[in-house]
C-alpha cells in the first residue's frame, strides 16, 4: 500500500478504487473450497509429526458468522525439523504462532501454515499454538461438502452445524489433515456460544462456565478420534438420557441433544437406539466408546458419524421392517461408531472398508428385524444400484474424493460382504467380521488397509483370498459364466475368467448343490441347462453355449 500514496491524487483515487474491486472479487472467488479434499500423499513434514492432543478454545459469533480463538496442537516430532506444517483453510486467517510458549514466525499460504524458528524444532514433543479467527467456509450441500451452516430452527432460534468429512478439520481448526494419523490422547473442545444456546460435542461434557451472557462449554474426548469428527453443532438443545447397559455389563448413557421444539419425539429415537445397539453389539462387539456416551445431535442436514455424537436428521420419519419402526439414517450413521470411528481407515483408499461394511450393517438389522426375506431384498437392492465404473480400491495415498465418486464403495462394499460371506459361510465369516471390528491390531489407534483385512480372512479361512478380494475392490470385472451342453443332458459349467475355486449353487432337476468350480470347470447331468447362482451371491453374466 506504500506505493499508492506517492501518486498524484487522481491516479491514486482510481487505483485504490480498482484495489477494492479487485479485492472484494478476489474475496468472493476465493470462498469456494470445492477443490479442497482431505488425505492424499502425505507431505514430508506432516509424516514426521504425530499428532497427540487438539485443545479447541473458540468463541462463536453467531451474528457475524465468525470464529475467534485458538488451537493447541501437540505432537511428537520423529527427528528434527526445521519446518512444521498444519493445514487450515486459507478463509480464517492466523494471528500468531507460539512454539513451546515462545513466538515464531510463519506463513500462511495454499491452506497451510508453514512454521519457522531461528532453531530447528527438535526430535520429541512439541506443542505447537495458533491463534485465528475470520469467516468460516459455509457449507455448500451439506453434509457431502463442507463447513458451517448458520441457519435456525422453526421457532427462529439460531441452528449451528459443522460438517468437513471431505474438507478436513482444516475448515475451522489448524490440524494434521490426513486419515493415517489421530490424536492419541485425544481433544478438548471449549465452544464459546450466546448463554441461551447450547453447544453438542463429542466425548463427554466436562462443565459449562457461564460469564456475562455468554456460556463455554468443555467437551472431552478420552478415545483418538477422527479430525472430521472433532466438531461441535450449537442449537436450543435439551437433552434427553436414558442409560444402556453394555453386552459386556457397562452402562453408558445414551443422550440426544433434540431442540427444545422437538423434544415430544425424543423418547422415540431413544427406543430404537437401544434396540440398535443390542444387534450391532451382536455381529461387531460392545459399543466401541463406553468410557463416553452414546450421542445424538439434531442437525439441520442429513446424518453423519461424528463420534459419540453422531448427528441425525429425517424429520422423524420412519420405514417398516417386520412391522418396527426403522431409520436408515439413524442406524447407517450408529454403525459407523464401529466402522470409520474404532476401524479406521488407513487411507481413503480404503474407504470401502468403512461405508460398505457399515452398510452390510444394514443388511444384518434387516434380517434381525424381517428375516431372511427382508435380507434378501436389501442385499439386492444393494446390488441393482452397483455401478462399476471404477474399482473401488483405486490405488494408494487417495485423497477422500478421488476414492468418494459414486455410490459403489456403499452398495458394492456391502455386496463384496455378501458375497465373502457365502464364500466362507456363516462359521468362519462372522466371527471373523467381529475379529475385525474387536481386535486391539485393527482398533482405535491402529489403522487398517484392504490388505490387512484380506490377510485377516485368508488367515482364518487357510485360504489365499487376494485373488477374490483384488476381484471385487482393484477391478470392475464380473465372473463370466459359461453354460454350454456337451452331451445328452450333460452341461459343461466353467468360469471363463477364473482366477481361484469359488463355490455356486448349481441348480438341476434333482435339486440345488454347493459345488466348487475349478479352473476346468465342472460338468452335471440335467433334464435342462442348469441355474447356476439363482439367487445371486455374486457379481456375474452368464452365456448359455
Amino acid at each position: 500500500m506504500k506505493y499508492l500514496f506517492g501518486f498524484k491524487p487522481r491516479i491514486k483515487l482510481l487505483i485504490i478504487g480498482c484495489a477494492v474491486i479487485t479485492c472484494f472479487a478476489g474475496k468472493a472467488q476465493n470462498r469456494d473450497i470445492s477443490y479442497l479434499s482431505s488425505g492424499g500423499k502425505l507431505n514430508p513434514l506432516q509424516a514426521i509429526m504425530d499428532i497427540r492432543h487438539y485443545t479447541i478454545a473458540l468463541d462463536v459469533n453467531i451474528e457475524n458468522k465468525t470464529i475467534e480463538g485458538s488451537t493447541e496442537v501437540e505432537i511428537l516430532l520423529s527427528k528434527s525439523t526445521d519446518t512444521l506444517l498444519l493445514d487450515l483453510v486459507h478463509l480464517l486467517s492466523v494471528h500468531k504462532v507460539k512454539v513451546n510458549n515462545k513466538p515464531v514466525s510463519f506463513e500462511q499460504k495454499n491452506d497451510k501454515i508453514y512454521i519457522t524458528n531461528t532453531a530447528p524444532f527438535l526430535m520429541g514433543k512439541q506443542t505447537i499454538r495458533v491463534e485465528y479467527g475470520g469467516e468460516p467456509p459455509v457449507a455448500i450441500k451439506p453434509p457431502w461438502t463442507g463447513g458451517f451452516t448458520w441457519t435456525k430452527d422453526r421457532s427462529g432460534n439460531d441452528w449451528v452445524a459443522i460438517n468437513c468429512q471431505k474438507e478436513g478439520g482444516r475448515v475451522y481448526f489448524p490440524c494434521k489433515d490426513h486419515p493415517s494419523d489421530e490424536p492419541n490422547e485425544g481433544v478438548d473442545m471449549l465452544i464459546t456460544v450466546p448463554e441461551n444456546l447450547v453447544v453438542a460435542g463429542p466425548g463427554l461434557l466436562k462443565e459449562v462456565i457461564k460469564k456475562k451472557n455468554k456460556k463455554t462449554y468443555h467437551w472431552k474426548t478420552n478415545y483418538t478420534i477422527s479430525n472430521y469428527c472433532v466438531i461441535f453443532n450449537i442449537g436450543k438443545y435439551k437433552v434427553v438420557s436414558k442409560d444402556y447397559t453394555s453386552i459386556k455389563g457397562n452402562v453408558v448413557p445414551i443422550q440426544f441433544y433434540v431442540l427444545e421444539e422437538d423434544t415430544a419425539n425424543a423418547a422415540k429415537i431413544i427406543e430404537l437406539k437401544e434396540r440398535d445397539t443390542k444387534v450391532l453389539e451382536k455381529y461387531f462387539g460392545e459399543y466401541p466408546w463406553v468410557k463416553e456416551k452414546i450421542g445424538i445431535g439434531e442437525v439441520p442436514n442429513s446424518g453423519m458419524e461424528h463420534q459419540t455424537m453422531i448427528t441425525f436428521q429425517n424429520k422423524f420419519n420412519y420405514s417398516k421392517i417386520g412391522g418396527q419402526d426403522y431409520s436408515a439414517n439413524l442406524y447407517h450413521e450408529y454403525a459407523h461408531e464401529w466402522w470409520a470411528n474404532k476401524v479406521t481407515n488407513k487411507d481413503w483408499a480404503h474407504m470401502w472398508i468403512q461405508e460398505g461394511i457399515a452398510t452390510y450393517a444394514e443388511a444384518l438389522i434387516y434380517f434381525e428385524l424381517g428375516g431372511q426375506a427382508a435380507y434378501d431384498e436389501i442385499i439386492n437392492r444393494h446390488k441393482r444400484s452397483i455401478r462399476n465404473k471404477k474399482p473401488m480400491v483405486g490405488g494408494e495415498e487417495l485423497s477422500e474424493d478421488e476414492t468418494y465418486a459414486g455410490n459403489d464403495i456403499y452398495t458394492k462394499g456391502s455386496f463384496f460382504m455378501h458375497s465373502l460371506r457365502y464364500v466362507l459361510g456363516d462359521d468362519l465369516f462372522l466371527p471373523t467380521l467381529k475379529q475385525l471390528s474387536t481386535d486391539p491390531k485393527y482398533t482405535y489407534d491402529n489403522f487398517v488397509t484392504s490388505t490387512d483385512v484380506e490377510q485377516l480372512f485368508s488367515s482364518a479361512s487357510k485360504q489365499n483370498l487376494k485373488p477374490f478380494f483384488d476381484f471385487y475392490l482393484r477391478s470392475t470385472d464380473v465372473l463370466d459364466i459359461s453354460v454350454k451342453e456337451v452331451g445328452y443332458q450333460k452341461y459343461l459349467i466353467k468360469v471363463e475368467n477364473f482366477f481361484m475355486p469359488l463355490p455356486f449353487d448349481i441348480g438341476t432337476n434333482t435339486g440345488t448343490n454347493k459345488i466348487l468350480i475349478n479352473k476346468e470347470g465342472i460338468t452335471v447331468t440335467s433334464n435342462y441347462a442348469p441355474q447356476v447362482d439363482a439367487k445371486g451371491y455374486y457379481l456375474k453374466k452368464i452365456t448359455l453355449q
